[in-house]
C-alpha cells in the first residue's frame, strides 16, 4: 500500500499530557488535537517516543488511541506507534492495540540489543507479515543503540510488501540520499528530524513527523509545505523564525521541551513522568523569552 500520498507533510508525535497527579489528560489531549488539525498540520502519530510511550501502560496506551481517533473523526489520518525490542512478544501484543480506524503503524527499530543489519531485517519481516497497517520503519540511533542501513531499509522496502516507509533520524544525510536514490517508487520517506526537515525535502523527503509541530502548528506545516512545493525562499524564512525553538525544544530532553512550550501557550500541564523531569530553569526562561519574541 502506497503511504506517499495520504502522509505528505507533517505529521506530528503527540506528546502525552498529564495532570499534577500523573494520569493522563485527555482533556488536553483532545484539545491539543484540534489545535493541530486547526492549524493545518496533515496527519498526527500517536505513541510515538514524544508521547513518553515507555511510561504508560497497555491499558493507557488502548485508551489514548482511541481517544485519538474518536477526537480527529477522520479529519485527518492517524499513525500508531508500536515497537519493541523482544519480537515474539512484540506479534503477541499487535492485536491489543485498535488499529481499524488508523493508516499505518511506525514501529522502531529494537533499542538495547544492538541487532546486526540481518536481525534488524528477520525483526521486521516478521512485525510487517503479522501487522495488519502498513508498516512505517523508525530508524533513530539515538535512542536505541543501532543504525538500519541505508542497504537494509532499501532491502525491507523491495522485499516485505507490507512496509510502506520510513521515518529517517539517522542526521546522516549521505545515509538518507542513498535511501531515496533507491526506493521503491511509492515508499515513504520522512524525516525524523525537525531541524534537518527542509533540506532532506529538498533531497527528496517526504515530509516529516515532527516534535516542533506540536506547539508551532501553523508555522511549521507551512514551512514544509512551502518546502515540498519549492518555494524555499518562503520555507527558509520560517526555518529561521523557528530555529531558536526547535533548538530549545531538545536542549535538554524530549519531550521537556516541547511540554514547555505547550505549557507556556496554555495547552497542558508541565508534567513528565520519571526518569524524565520538566524544563531546567534556565531553558524554560528562554522559552517564554522565544514565545514573546516570534508566537
Amino acid at each position: 500500500m502506497s503511504l506517499k500520498n495520504t502522509l505528505q507533510g507533517t505529521g506530528v508525535a503527540l506528546v502525552t499530557p498529564f495532570r499534577k497527579n500523573f494520569e493522563v489528560d485527555y482533556d488536553a489531549l483532545e484539545k491539543l488535537i484540534d489545535n493541530l488539525i486547526k492549524n493545518g498540520v496533515e496527519y498526527l502519530v500517536s505513541l510515538g517516543t514524544t508521547g513518553e510511550t515507555p511510561t504508560l501502560n497497555k491499558t493507557e496506551m488502548v485508551d489514548i488511541i482511541n481517544c485519538t481517533v474518536d477526537k480527529v473523526n477522520h479529519r485527518v489520518p492517524v499513525v500508531v506507534g508500536i515497537g519493541g525490542n523482544n519480537t515474539e512478544e512484540l506479534l503477541k501484543s499487535i492485536d491489543l492495540f485498535p488499529l481499524d480506524k488508523t493508516v499505518a503503524v511506525l514501529s522502531s527499530s529494537p533499542n538495547y540489543n544492538k541487532p546486526s543489519q540481518e536481525g534488524i531485517f528477520q525483526h521486521y519481516k516478521k512485525f510487517a507479515e503479522a501487522c495488519p497497517k502498513p508498516v512505517i520503519l523508525y530508524n533513530v540511533p539515538g535512542r536505541t543503540g543501532s543504525n538500519i542501513t541505508a542497504e537494509t531499509t532499501v532491502r525491507l522496502a523491495h522485499e516485505c510488501e507490507n512496509i510502506a516507509g520510513i521515518k529517517e533520524a539517522s542526521g546522516n544525510m549521505i545515509q538518507c540520499m542513498h535511501i531515496l536514490k533507491d526506493r521503491p517508487e511509492e515508499f515513504l520517506v520522512v524525516s525524523g528530524d525537525d531541524h534537518l526537515a527542509l533540506p532532506l525535502i529538498a533531497c527528496g523527503m517526504d515530509g516529516v513527523i515532527s516534535v516542533a509541530a506540536n506547539c508551532f502548528p501553523k508555522d511549521f506545516s507551512e514551512m514544509i509545505r512551502s518546502a515540498l512545493s519549492l518555494s524555499l525562499h518562503r520555507a527558509r524564512k520560517l526555518q529561521y523564525k523557528l530555529l531558536v525553538g526547535m533548538d530549545l525544544l531538545f536542549a535538554e530532553n524530549n519531550p521537556a521541551g516541547v511540554k514547555c512550550f505547550l505549557t507556556e501557550m496554555g495547552m497542558i500541564e508541565n508534567v513528565l513522568r520519571l526518569p524524565l523531569v520538566p524544563l531546567s530553569p534556565q531553558f524554560h526562561q528562554k522559552v517564554k523569552e522565544f514565545i514573546v519574541k516570534n508566537l
